[in-house]
């Protein structure tokens, strides 16, 4: 009979201490999450007392009188101080030098004090900086990112743990002979057991599973030692989950009714009432996103008219992930702009566990049977609606159909439009999408309206003159919900505008002038980048001059203008500060190849862009200065290019510039402007400007415009004549 070799019991003691240590591990970075929750909750509630104590200097001292403590108020104020911060500041021995004012009344200003602070705090936001210099945010980003990047592992690991803990307190305990000594006392069936047993600890420390765990171990201990360097890089490329974060911890956000909009109560209270699952969401929603992916699917067929930069595409994808926990067959279709579709295939494999499909070009078929037969998310553009739609109407069920940039289908009689009516019975729910209602008049927005809910657009249309005024908005919430960046974004950094006039150079007049003796209105529009030398144009060197004021600062640039030739000078112009452009032509996979390289660029570089294509679809969070080389006739398009870089997620101020030129075109667009502008009021805002954009479309008033430059340059270059004579 063949002996047993004995092994090396140091070896079985090192893979039992090995196995023991990676339970170990795994049992403290599962435990370790409340603790390190607890922590980033004190530091995010000390940055709220702090914001809330800087209020206090607004608030006079003679506030404690209403106190009716006895408090003496004028004596306080004589002896220097005169707001609630001066008292906060002070130490109780200075307070109590002042003549009456004893130990019992600096309690009692202290309780007061602090009562003040408590409900400060309670309207109080924490804006975080990307500046390296501003220690008080840096620490707590990194506090922040150290947290999100464990939270994320912890997940993880807690589905490992009951494993590994199971079988680390069961392995060693099938070792039964751990000593040379008893190795020699025992037979050989406990020694082949034995063996048997060291082999599977051996087999398990080098299989998958534990190469995963001890991953996980190792990037945990990676993230819970992060840089502040790379804490403030992670901040920069995920600003909106910091403050998504920041409000479920301190659960600090924009007021209620804010968020609501003009819900009526009774309505709100509903859909707050929805049970949103968002344990397949793989994010932080804000609590006006949770809201609206709770009135989407709450309501079933509805318009979300958030402003752009709010997160449309985010409350889409929660709700789909709801749905998608309820049933793993469940097909979604998205119907958007070429321009986006990229972006959405992207969005919805970040936040969800949901498989995209991009319905589009020469693989179009093949995506669309794995669409078929796995489920999941299509995502498509109008184009190529028609070379589906026969393989889903009457013969597929969508969960949910999502129209993004919905303005697209306003006109009844497009085949887009027809297409997408064709769907309405295959879906169960209707999402459209337009964060530009800019664009419609309130009769356009009733076709819009008229696709989800029918049964409402007579009543809106026969109350449109109202549409100033809170209850026509009221008459709209069970179907249309809108917010504000302004709402719901308190920690948005400042937005500066600034208009760069520009003194016009003897080539930038000349070439001005031949445009308006031709009339040519758009040529008028491009003043100043007429000429072939930009070295002579007045608004090119203005801005090459910000672009390398920019380069100084670390900002990166963002060049808008509506014309190809333009930003075609300009990137001449530039050389190699620019790292691309986008235009009309640019295209769709490309667009967001730029965007990620600009994004990853370092601080100085800038991207030129053709407004329309700029301004749709792309998110620039990464810019910090945005130029615009000519005013828009259409507001809407300067706020869509807006807000493709101010937006959720922004962590530095936005400088915007407009360049412009004296005595020019330029001064007449802006000025309508201007006046149409003041006309913006809540709902109506929307309205008023799609009125100014069709009235400056029209051809009335760019006649207009033309016959007043002609009458002012012609004179200049066109001689009187002389009478027979003189």
């Amino acid at each position: 009979m063949a002996a047993v070799n004995m092994p090396d019991f140091d070896l079985i003691d090192e893979l039992i201490g090995s196995l023991r240590e990676l339970d170990e591990h795994l049992i403290e970075i599962v435990s370790d999450a409340d603790r390190r929750e607890q922590a980033v909750k004190q530091s995010c509630g000390k940055a709220l007392r702090e914001n809330a104590a800087a209020s206090l200097a607004e608030i006079p001292v003679e506030e404690l009188k209403n106190s009716k403590a006895g408090i003496r108020v004028s004596a306080l104020q004589n002896a220097g101080f005169h707001t609630l911060l001066d008292l906060y500041n002070a130490q109780n021995w200075q307070i109590q030098r002042v003549e009456g004012v004893g130990e019992k009344q600096i309690t009692t200003i202290r309780n007061i004090l602090g009562e003040f602070l408590k409900r400060l705090s309670g309207h109080s936001h924490i804006r975080l900086t990307a500046d390296e210099n501003d220690r008080k945010s840096l620490v707590l980003i990194t506090e922040i990112a150290k947290y999100r990047q464990c939270s994320r592992i912890g997940q993880e690991a807690a589905t490992l743990t009951e494993g590994l803990h199971a079988y680390a307190e069961a392995a060693p305990e099938r070792v039964l002979i751990r000593s040379r000594l008893r190795w020699f006392f025992s037979r050989k069936k406990t020694k082949e057991d034995t063996i048997l047993a060291v082999a599977g600890i051996l087999a398990y420390l080098r299989s998958p599973e534990c190469t995963r765990i001890k991953n996980l171990i190792d990037l945990y201990d990676k993230a819970r030692n992060m840089s502040e360097g790379e804490a403030l890089g992670d901040f920069k490329k995920n600003g909106a989950s910091y403050y998504a974060l920041i409000e479920k911890l301190t659960g600090t956000g924009a007021e209620r009714e804010l968020i609501y909009s003009s819900i009526p109560a009774q309505l709100a209270d509903e859909i707050d009432a929805f049970p949103l699952d968002t344990g397949g969401f793989l994010g932080d929603l804000r609590s006006y996103q949770a809201f609206g992916a709770r009135y989407i699917l709450t309501l079933e067929r509805v318009l979300l008219g958030d402003e752009m930069g709010l997160g449309k595409t985010i409350q889409a994808i929660a709700a789909m992930a709801h749905l998608y926990a309820k049933d793993r067959w469940s097909r979604f279709l998205i119907v958007c702009p070429a321009s986006v579709m990229v972006n959405w295939c992207r969005e919805i494999h970040k936040f969800s566990g949901i498989k995209a499909h991009l319905l589009h070009g020469p693989l179009l078929e093949d995506s669309l049977a794995r669409w078929q037969q796995e489920g999941g998310a299509a995502v498509t553009n109008y184009e190529s609606l028609s070379k589906i739609i026969g393989a889903v109407d009457g013969k597929m069920k969508l969960s949910m159909l999502i129209i993004d940039e919905a303005h697209y289908i306003k006109n009844p009689e497009a085949k887009r439009t027809r297409y997408i009516h064709t769907l309405e019975d295959e879906s169960e729910r209707i999402l459209m999408m337009t964060g530009t209602p800019l664009e419609n008049k309130v009769d356009e927005m009733c076709e819009l309206i008229g696709f989800v809910r029918p049964d409402l657009v007579k009543e809106i249309r026969s109350n449109a003159g109202m549409r100033h005024v809170p209850q026509f908005k009221e008459m709209l919430a069970p179907v249309y919900l809108r917010r504000r960046r302004d709402m719901v974004l308190e920690e948005l950094p400042p937005l500066t505008m600034e208009e760069e006039w520009c003194a016009m150079t003897p080539q930038d007049s000349a070439c001005y002038i031949a445009q308006v003796q031709d009339g040519n209105f758009m040529g008028m529009r491009r003043v100043s980048f007429l000429q072939e030398d930009m070295n002579t144009s007045s608004k090119a060197v203005r801005l090459r001059e910000i672009c390398e004021e920019a380069v100084e600062e670390g900002r990166k640039v963002i060049v808008y203008s509506y014309f190809r030739d333009t930003i075609s000078k300009v990137i001449g112009f530039l050389g190699d500060l620019v790292a691309g452009s986008i235009t009309g032509s640019t295209p769709v996979q490309e667009r967001q190849d730029l965007i990620d390289r600009f994004t990853d660029a370092q601080g100085g570089c800038v991207l030129v862009c053709q407004v329309q294509a700029g301004g749709t679809g792309l998110n620039i969070q990464a810019a910090g200065v945005v130029i615009f080389c000519e005013p828009q006739i259409k507001p809407s398009l300067t706020w869509q290019a807006l807000s493709r870089v101010y937006r959720m997620g922004q962590v530095q101020n936005v400088l915007v510039y407009h360049l412009l030129c004296e005595n020019t075109v330029d001064e007449a667009v802006r000025e309508i402007l201007a006046r149409k502008e003041e006309e913006f009021d809540l709902f109506a805002q929307e309205s008023t400007i799609a009125d100014a954009a069709e009235g400056l479309s029209e051809k009335e008033w760019i006649r207009d415009v033309v016959e007043a430059e002609r009458r002012k340059f012609l004179p200049a270059v066109i001689p009187e004549k002389k009478e027979p004579g003189e």
